[in-house]
């Protein structure tokens, strides 16, 4: 059965902005409709921040309706002046296209991961890059007035500063996105465009292009104007103001290269309880009354975490898969207990991916071998002989998971998959040394 798409959108909290919802609620029930959402091929992945108009489109899909994905093959040799205080630095056609390329996978990763099959999904440098700037000027660009485009917060904002300012390159990306809308409307048939909170004035100026472009073809016939919509999600933030996908190791993108799946998992793992029934409703497919108990579950019992290893679990699958969502889990159980000897050498270096680590001649571990506490103290998880020796005479200490005394020395061994031994003082302080 399908979902009603703007009542769960609103449940999820990924309605924000809509400008007709009761009309868009009378277009959705009148048939299957097409809606987009464009993405800016800024680098080779996205981030998390992203999965956010992903996930309305697989709403939307879940619903009974054909999604559409744009890459911004075109928009993005331009460069979106939203939320920037200053020009970009303009990319060669090259790598625009090479990320487009590897952005591509992810939609269907997804939308797989979701059970929706694979959306549509093109490239607006099909048409833009054909568009001559004479046609431009004069089918385009007369449908639009300047007072309202300095309006518009990005635009204003640049205006406003001196030191920066806004090029005319920038200035016109609102004119291409619209266009975008206009061209999906009429080859497509695409009559929604979803899109952040940042996008607003974007969404709106494609949505006012369309009817006068109607009305410069058609003359102002109500009756016969062109039925589109526009929709925004909200910027999502975190409950303590901090900037949500960040993390001290950086932003959590979407493909494994930049982020793997147990870091993935690690950090939905780490969310807080303030954050973490909201984010349950945004970043997985969990039903209402799924949701429901796990904040039922919560309530009663912070500490057993079970919202949080839910989170984890069904947002990993839903971009990496059921079997790279368990090795996480696996990893994320074997670091927590120090059980790591069983791990895959991949596993292993996933999980101690973000911990301090060494380089070591694999000499020194020839005949007799290294004192461990001397490796304590080489690797700065003691800061003396000392305080290594009263480390392990405590038993703080394991090497590969097991306990190590004072005496203990390490030879070959001792490593793990040829090449590693991870050292761990207390419960948190991990080492990897890896000997070559």
């Amino acid at each position: 059965m399908a979902i009603d798409f703007l009542n769960e959108l609103a449940w999820r909290g990924l309605l924000h902005q809509c400008t007709d919802e009761p009309g868009l609620r009378e277009h959705l029930a009148g048939g299957r409709r097409r809606a987009y959402a464009g993405f800016d091929p800024t680098a080779e992945s996205l981030t998390i921040g992203n999965l956010v108009p992903i996930m309305k489109l697989v709403h939307f899909a879940r619903a009974g309706h054909e999604p559409v994905v744009v890459m911004g093959g075109g928009t993005g040799l331009i460069g979106d002046p939203s939320g920037k205080s200053a020009e970009r630095q303009l990319m060669t056609a090259e790598t625009v296209a090479a990320n487009v390329a590897s952005q591509r996978r992810i939609f269907e990763a997804v939308f797989a991961g979701a059970g929706v099959g694979t959306p549509r999904i093109v490239n607006n440098a099909d048409w833009l890059v054909k568009l001559g700037y004479l046609e431009a000027l004069r089918d385009i660009g007369k449908h639009f007035s300047v007072n309202m485009m300095v309006q518009k917060e990005s635009v204003k904002a640049r205006l406003e500063s001196r030191e920066q300012g806004i090029s005319y390159t920038e200035f016109s990306y609102m004119i291409l996105q619209a266009y975008d809308f206009a061209h999906l409307h009429r080859e497509m048939g695409v009559t929604v465009q979803m899109g952040g909170s940042d996008q607003w004035g974007n969404i709106v100026a494609g949505a006012d292009l369309i009817r006068r472009i109607h009305a410069a073809e058609h003359g102002r016939d109500e009756a016969g104007a062109p039925r589109c919509f526009g929709l925004t999600c909200p910027l999502v933030t975190k409950a303590d103001g901090g900037k949500f996908g960040k993390t001290e190791s950086g932003a959590i993108w979407l493909t494994r290269e930049r982020t793997s799946p147990y870091a993935m998992h690690q950090f939905w793992l780490n969310t807080s309880d303030a954050d973490v029934v909201r984010f349950l409703k945004l970043f997985t497919l969990l039903s209402r009354a799924e949701v429901d108990a796990l904040a039922e579950a919560h309530a009663d019992d912070p500490g057993g975490r079970e919202a949080q290893r839910a989170l984890a679990h069904h947002a990993t699958t839903l971009l990496h898969g059921e079997d790279e969502a368990r090795h996480a889990e696996q990893a994320a159980r074997a670091l927590f207990s120090g059980d790591i000897a069983q791990l895959s050498r991949e596993l292993l270096t996933e999980a101690l991916g973000e911990v301090p680590s060494s380089d070591h001649p694999r000499s020194a571990l020839a005949g007799e071998g290294i004192a461990v506490l001397d490796l304590l103290v080489e690797t700065g998880l003691a800061k003396s002989k000392r305080e290594a020796r009263e480390f392990l005479a405590g038993g703080s200490v394991s090497v590969n998971g097991e306990k190590a005394g004072p005496e203990d020395r390490l030879t070959e061994r001792r490593l793990l998959h040829g090449e590693l031994i991870a050292l761990r003082r207390g419960k948190k302080a991990w080492h990897l040394t890896r000997w070559a």
